[in-house]
Parts: structure tokens; C-alpha cells; sequence
């Protein structure tokens, strides 16, 4: 089994020996089919990639030098075995199947997945622990050590959009859950690097005054107007000042995590 992440830098290994080429552009190859396993990648694709609109007219045929010089790293990696059919070659493109590699992107998927099922049905105990898990998958940025044309650009903004998206929905578990203590210093990170994020300051004001600290709720919400103010010229959005109402007159819903106006102050 060909084992690859891409949630971090770029690892490839069989059997714990590394079948990552050193070289920029078949690490962009192997990334892309890595992010795409289970779909044939076009030549087309594979040529936009590595060099855009503008492919030399030897683009092909370096491709295919790429193409051979994995599977000669995986070749040596299976002792023997068949690296074709690890890297398979198919009509005017190439594929990794999904019964020969396995993906930390893809777990990641499936369980943030099944996450977000949980949490749609109300299972929040069982939503936080999948979430959870799924974002313990990554030690930092999507393929931090790989050059991205166009089309790997695109899977790794849609990897870094759905973490945010998991982020969240993995703390929202957490408060129905009443673990607002245990938050207050992820989210205080959270907040010291995303000061103009609202969605992320609503479930820190509301963890903190659920903490017994009203007024450190207060001071976020005045933090954010202040980023907001600065750098765009606008004020917090409705729903932002009537969680703030919600707070100075100490709205009772605020201490029950299922009720609807919370949910609808978190949303």
C-alpha cells in the first residue's frame, strides 16, 4: 500500500521507504494524483500543472519522464513489484487506484464527513469526536512544501476552506456539549490570529460568558468592531451586535445550548 499525505508536507511511503521524489515537478505530479486517487488525471491536466497555458512543445514527453521516474521510485520501494499497478496508466491520462494508496486527505473527508452527518442528526458527542480526529490529520498547511499550479491550487483551497468549515462545526459540538472551559484558550489562539472572524468571536463570546466572564465576552466583541473599523471601515453584522445585546442584558438562552435563539446567533 502506497501511503500519502498532503495535510502538511508531502510524504509517500511504502512499507515506511519513501517513494517521494525530491524533484518540484514530479512532486506536483504526485500530489495531484495523490488529491485526485480513484480518478483518471488527463494529460491535459498533468500539462496545465506543471506549466499552465503555455506547455513547451517537449511537455509531453517530460510528463512521461515524471511519470517513469515514480514509478521507478516505487518500483524499488516494492522490492520487485509491479509499479504499474500502483501508478496506472490509462487512456490519455494516469491514475492511483484507491485499493493500492491510501490518503490522509481522503480519510480526512470521510471522517469530517460523517462529522457533519452527526451533527446534522444531533449526535454532538459522537460529531466533535469524528471532527476532531479528522482535523488532528493535519501538521499544517496543505502541501506546504510542494509548487502548485491551477489545478492542485484548487484542491488545496478547497482542503484549507472545508478545515475552517470542520473547525467550526467541531467547536459548535463542543459548546452543546458544555465543554465551553476547555475551549477558551483554542479559541483564544483562534481569535489572536483571525481577529476580523465573526463566526469564530461568536463561539468565543459565548464560551467566555459561559465561563463566568462577561466582560472578557464584551471586550471581543469590542476587539472586533475595532479590527473591523480599521481595516475595512464597517461594523460587526447584525447578528454580531444582537449577540452583544444578548450579553449586556444577559439573555437566558445563552446559558442553554439547544435553544433556537442561540443556534440562530451561532449560525
Amino acid at each position: 500500500m502506497l501511503d500519502i499525505k498532503v495535510l502538511g508536507s508531502l510524504e509517500a511511503t511504502i512499507d515506511s521507504r519513501s517513494v517521494a521524489p525530491s524533484a518540484a515537478k514530479p512532486r506536483q505530479i504526485l500530489a495531484l494524483l495523490a488529491l485526485r486517487a480513484g480518478e483518471v488525471v488527463s494529460v491535459p491536466t498533468l500539462l496545465e500543472e506543471i506549466w499552465g497555458e503555455d506547455p513547451p512543445r517537449s511537455a509531453l514527453t517530460t510528463v512521461q519522464t515524471y511519470i517513469l521516474q515514480l514509478r521507478r521510485l516505487i518500483g524499488h520501494a516494492l522490492d520487485g513489484g509491479a509499479a504499474k499497478d500502483v501508478l496506472v496508466t490509462r487512456y490519455n491520462g494516469y491514475l492511483l487506484p484507491t485499493d493500492a494508496v491510501r490518503v490522509d486527505a481522503h480519510v480526512y473527508d470521510r471522517l469530517s464527513e460523517g462529522g457533519t452527518r452527526a451533527w446534522e442528526l444531533g449526535d454532538y458527542v459522537s460529531a466533535s469526536r469524528l471532527l476532531r480526529q479528522a482535523l488532528d490529520l493535519w501538521s499544517g498547511q496543505v502541501l506546504v512544501d510542494v509548487q502548485k499550479g491551477l489545478p492542485l491550487g484548487i484542491e488545496v483551497t478547497r482542503l484549507e476552506q472545508s478545515c475552517i468549515g470542520v473547525l467550526e462545526t467541531r467547536i459548535d459540538a463542543d459548546l452543546r456539549l458544555g465543554r465551553h472551559h476547555a475551549l477558551l484558550g483554542e479559541l483564544a489562539v483562534l481569535i489572536a490570529r483571525n481577529p476580523m472572524h465573526e463566526n469564530l468571536c461568536a463561539k468565543f463570546m459565548v464560551a467566555l460568558y459561559r465561563s463566568g466572564q462577561q466582560w472578557r465576552a464584551l471586550e471581543v466583541f469590542a476587539g472586533l468592531r475595532r479590527a473591523l473599523a480599521d481595516e475595512l471601515g464597517i461594523e460587526p453584522s447584525a447578528r454580531m451586535q444582537r449577540l452583544q445585546h444578548a450579553l449586556l442584558v444577559s439573555d437566558p438562552s445563552l446559558d442553554l445550548p439547544e435553544s433556537r435563539v442561540l443556534a440562530d446567533q451561532l449560525a
